[in-house]
């Protein structure tokens, strides 16, 4: 099975539709996962992004906030809406997808960004990213047959783990999205199942690699100060199946742009 997918913080599904179009037609991805679509399910574009080629949706949805949704060309079986801290909050939506070697669940994921202050003391939103981070630990580290799952994650993780994932290590230690602490717990989710960074596996990381750029700078591509806060990852079962991958850097020109762009990676599973 060969299939090309998308991943993309889209900041609002029905006001940048046009931009998923135009990213549709120049993409052509099989799978696209959306997140932050801001809008309740039964408010979701569906009629739209099904005459754009996508029959089968999957969508979490919450109103003006958060919210994932998951549009396939391909047919998909079980969806899950997972609710990760206990908080109601629309943050995943899993499908599976049927191989010939046994089906693949793909998840589509939306971390809580954590506010402005890197302190869980004075800053309830950091620690809500904290505890929804320690609770993807310990739901990954519940899931039996570690070397045999097939399983694909991808989404807004709001957090750049990597020296070379920010536009500077030294000035962002203390910035939420790569503060240390932030990037522990992202590593312990990391190893809760093995999960390998597919990004990495065609960027090395020794050089940079970013996702997002603020909507403060005014003009993006001269300061360049971004960081990489969406991820494609795959269980150790799925090694080696990620064919390419690249970002659409030009997405971030558009007219009213999210200020996060497309990640697009195509994958060959058996």
């Amino acid at each position: 099975m060969k299939f090309r997918l998308a991943t993309w913080n889209i900041n609002s599904v029905r006001l940048r539709l046009p931009l998923i179009e135009r990213f549709v037609a120049a993409a052509q991805p099989d799978i696209l996962c959306l997140q932050e679509i801001k809008c309740a399910e039964d408010l979701f574009p569906l009629a739209a992004v099904q005459q754009l080629g996508f029959p089968h949706v999957a969508v979490s949805g919450q109103k003006g906030y958060n919210g994932v949704a998951i549009l396939s060309k391909l047919p998909l079986g079980t969806s899950e809406k997972r609710d990760i801290c206990g908080r109601g909050h629309a943050r995943h939506v899993s499908v599976t997808l049927e191989a010939s070697g046994g089906p693949v669940s793909l998840h589509n994921l939306y971390i809580p960004a954590g506010g402005d202050i890197p302190d869980p003391a004075v800053n309830e939103k950091f620690q809500h990213k904290l505890d929804f981070l320690d609770a993807m630990e310990a739901w990954f580290k519940e899931i039996p047959d570690r070397d045999q799952n097939r399983m694909i994650i991808v989404g807004d993780l709001n957090i750049a783990p990597l020296e070379t994932d920010v536009w500077s290590h030294k000035q962002l230690l203390k910035v939420v999205s790569h503060t240390p602490i932030e990037v522990e717990r992202l590593n312990r989710v990391i190893a809760a199942h093995d999960f390998i960074d597919v990004m990495r596996e065609h960027v090395p990381a020794e050089e940079a690699l970013f996702t997002w750029w603020s909507y403060r700078n005014r003009d993006w591509r001269v300061s360049n100060r971004g960081r990489r806060l969406d991820h494609i990852w795959t269980t150790p079962a799925l090694a080696g199946t990620s064919r390419s991958m690249s970002v659409l850097e030009d997405a971030r020109d558009w007219e009213k742009p999210s200020d996060h762009v497309p990640v697009i990676a195509e994958f060959e599973i058996d």
